[in-house]
């Protein structure tokens, strides 16, 4: 199964699509020991014989070089490293929801109060604020008084917030995104 969720999730199926001991194909390969020594170039039978004797796998590194190169490694313990370290990339990320507000043209002074304090708490919860204001029907003939109540938005949040991008009409929405300062 191929997951592309994150960077964690691609090594490992990276590694689910390496072939191992019986799975290689070639008649001959380059040996890299254990230690990462070169021990040249052998049949694929005795160096998987190798690998036995060792208790270790056999592991194909460079499918495409001729011959190709493989490894005595212990997969396990391979495949356990890579999925304890997608674990920890995964532990450090830092998502950035956003929040969305939506208002009208003729939103009223106490509606907007009410919304904008919820995009406060909003924005002192660390997320970041979209503000979208939609046109209905004939709404779209006075885009200015949708302007006009962008502009109270900004400029009551302007104490908390900075805008961050800010787009004009799209279709029959307009949007402002805010940070906290």
């Amino acid at each position: 199964m191929l997951k592309k969720s994150n960077k964690g999730d691609s090594l490992i199926a990276k590694l689910d699509k390496t072939r191992i001991n019986e799975k290689i194909e070639a008649k001959e390969v380059r040996l890299i020991s254990v230690d990462g020594e070169q021990l040249g170039i052998v049949s694929l039978d005795e160096a998987l014989n190798l690998a036995q004797e060792e208790n270790l796998d056999l592991m194909e590194v460079a499918p495409n070089a001729k011959p190709p190169v493989c490894r005595i490694l212990d997969y396990g313990k391979l495949k356990y490293e890579e999925k304890k370290k997608a674990q920890q990339s995964k532990k450090k990320q830092h998502v950035i929801k956003i929040k969305e507000v939506r208002l009208r043209p003729h939103i009223d002074d106490h509606d907007l109060d009410t919304k904008l304090s919820m995009g406060k708490k909003f924005l002192k919860d660390g997320c970041k604020l979209k503000v979208t204001l939609r046109f209905r029907g004939r709404e779209m003939t006075r885009i200015d008084l949708g302007e006009a109540v962008m502009d109270r938005v900004e400029e009551i949040l302007s104490d908390v917030a900075v805008v961050e991008k800010r787009n004009p009409l799209e279709g029959r929405q307009m949007h402002v995104i805010f940070t906290s300062k």
